[in-house]
């Protein structure tokens, strides 16, 4: 052997760009990719539960804001109230859409190409496979291949034929149900982005006998466009709620609870249209032009009259009061900023069964037995006209002050319908006249909503097709052996075993008898 230095070792060549870009796209398109994926996409939905949504709630977020400022700033940061518009939650769905683009198209190709291949040829060793009979049988050899493909094509299997043996094979359905079942996750993806883009939402709360709503962006109480959408795409329909009836549980362990909600609204899909009536009912919303009505729920507005420290009326009519626990004990405000000489507030609670135990005036029951307005009172200086919006629900009192009851206390009083209270030093009045409800409805359009449950369900569909269909292949080898023939019969599962040695007796068991019959 002659000796010398060894070869020098050689560094692999680099990958370079178009290298690299391959093997990421592999790794995107890969079934762990998109499962990883999948994981992380109902992980990032989590927050969207937990945490109040700007499109859902907005006050809600407010009131988050104000208990926890430093908190709330982080989770603004990072998208967190508005978590499906999120540019991380976009990046990941974006990206299992196109992961799972890779994953089926590849696979549909190797599918169809299977869907043309011919059952394979038996292999050399029969024995060796995990179901396997042999037996002898002076029938001929022509008869045990005739009797064995007969067998088989009843059992459902593709039949081929080779020399001295025939090849069988089934199950091709649960590759299909594989396909399937991520082709549906496509469907499912594109039907959200859907309604995500072209979709709206909003919620309304309405007076019943009031002036009811028409559909227009600046009748929302809060609305919630998709990225595509133009306020021109809203349908133009009224709405009015004439009647509204609430049923509760009087007695029993559960008094208390609603048993029923129902609005009688008309309705005209264009103004020009003949007006339509409608039962609307929690869980039977109204469909209007492809938009969905819902009723979500209901409260108390209170009819109050207020009138001014020159006796003229400042504010009359019903202001909707918020429910704040199971037995619709309501807070709401009352605003009368064009009084004079000074402007003149009130909040407290509507109670729509009051009683007073040790807590002061509480409601105890939810239906309006004995209705009554608890408030307080405020007055200050008109303010000036900014022009930005402010919340029909909270008074600002920054610049206002609460009357005292010449006590030395702050004022408080509590109203029957029909009862009115003058204010101190002249400034004013307020009367409870009687009290309306209102009912909040959710306006909604989302038009790939079909669509992605038209994949929801096709991906059940297919995920039983992947579990329940087995793929196997079955051979029958028939040869002759000192003036007998010789059968071999066997088969393979392509995946777990699944009953096979029982289908192999049941075949060998046939052919047998044919045996016997010749």
């Amino acid at each position: 052997m002659s000796g010398g230095k060894p070869p020098e070792r050689q560094d692999p060549p680099a990958m370079g760009l178009v290298g690299w870009l391959r093997w990421a796209w592999r790794q995107l398109t890969s079934m762990k990719t998109a499962l990883i994926l999948l994981f992380l996409l109902a992980l990032g939905a989590v927050p969207g539960s937990l945490i109040p949504q700007i499109p859902v709630d907005p006050i809600k977020v407010s009131d988050f804001y104000d208990a926890n400022p430093g908190l709330a700033s982080w989770y603004d940061k990072f998208g967190l109230f508005d978590v499906y518009k999120s540019v991380w939650f976009s990046a990941i769905y974006l990206l299992l859409f196109i992961s799972l683009i890779g994953c089926v198209v590849p696979r549909l190709q190797v599918y169809l190409k299977a869907l043309r291949a011919r059952p394979p040829k038996p292999p050399r060793n029969l024995h060796r496979l995990p179901g396997h009979q042999r037996f002898e049988t002076d029938a001929t050899e022509a008869e045990v291949l005739a009797a064995a493909t007969r067998e088989l094509r009843k059992r459902r299997f593709r039949i081929e034929t080779y020399d001295g043996a025939v090849g069988a094979e089934r199950g091709y359905l649960r590759e299909a149900g594989n396909l399937l079942f991520h082709f549906s996750l496509i469907l499912a993806l594109v039907g959200i982005a859907w309604g995500s883009l072209f979709g709206y939402r909003g919620t309304v709360l309405v007076v019943v006998g009031g002036q009811g709503f028409s559909n227009a962006v600046a009748q929302f109480d809060d609305f919630t466009p998709g990225r595509a959408f133009t306020p021109d795409d809203l349908p133009p329909f009224t709405l009015k709620v004439n009647t509204f009836k609430a049923t509760f549980a009087t007695d029993g362990p559960q008094r208390g609870a609603a048993r029923s909600f129902d609005a009688g609204v008309t309705y005209q899909v264009t103004p020009e249209s003949p007006e339509q009536s409608y039962d609307l009912k929690v869980n039977h919303p109204l469909s209007v032009d492809g938009t969905k009505v819902h009723l979500l729920g209901h409260g108390y507005a209170p009819k109050v009259t207020v009138r001014d420290g020159k006796g003229d009326v400042a504010y009359s009519g019903p202001s909707p009061f918020l429910p704040q626990d199971a037995n619709f004990s309501s807070f709401g405000v009352i605003k009368a900023p064009d009084a004079r000489p000074e402007q003149l507030g009130f909040e407290g609670f509507f109670l729509p069964t009051a009683v007073i135990d040790q807590r002061g005036p509480v409601s105890v029951f939810p239906d309006a037995v004995n209705p009554a307005l608890v408030l307080t009172a405020y007055y200050g200086r008109p303010s000036d006209e900014t022009g930005k919006p402010q919340s029909v629900y909270q008074l600002d009192k920054t610049k206002l002050t609460q009357f005292d009851d010449g006590k030395g206390d702050k004022l408080r009083f509590q109203l029957a319908p029909g009862q009115s209270i003058d204010l101190p030093d002249g400034r004013g009045s307020l009367s409870f006249d009687s009290y309306d409800q209102w009912v909040k409805l959710q306006i909604s359009h989302t038009p790939g909503l079909n669509l992605a449950l038209a994949g929801i369900l096709l991906a059940i569909l297919g995920l039983m097709g992947s579990l329940f269909v087995h793929p196997r292949r079955t051979w029958v080898r028939v040869r002759t052996e000192d003036g007998r023939t010789v059968v071999e019969v066997a088969g393979l599962d392509r995946g777990p075993e699944r009953g096979l040695g029982d289908e192999i007796d049941a075949i060998s068991t046939i052919l047998k008898k044919k045996r016997e019959q010749a």
